[in-house]
């Protein structure tokens, strides 16, 4: 079961690591005309905090 919530985790700070690149990248473009629709930080923070969930879970589960 710990494992599962580790697993978790992971992909949760992978996807977080993703937003978080996806963000550099449409900040630096260079048509500033091309902004997106996608709210990457918003993805990032909602990586990042599941991540801290599944972890803390993790850790109290076993």
């Amino acid at each position: 079961m710990q494992l599962q919530f580790w697993s978790g985790a992971g992909v949760a700070l992978g996807i977080a690591i993703l937003a978080g690149l996806a963000e550099h990248r449409r900040r630096k473009r260079r048509n500033l005309e091309r902004v997106g629709w996608v709210p990457w930080m918003a993805i990032q923070m909602a990586g990042l905090f599941a991540a801290l969930v599944l972890a803390s879970v993790a850790l109290h589960a076993g």
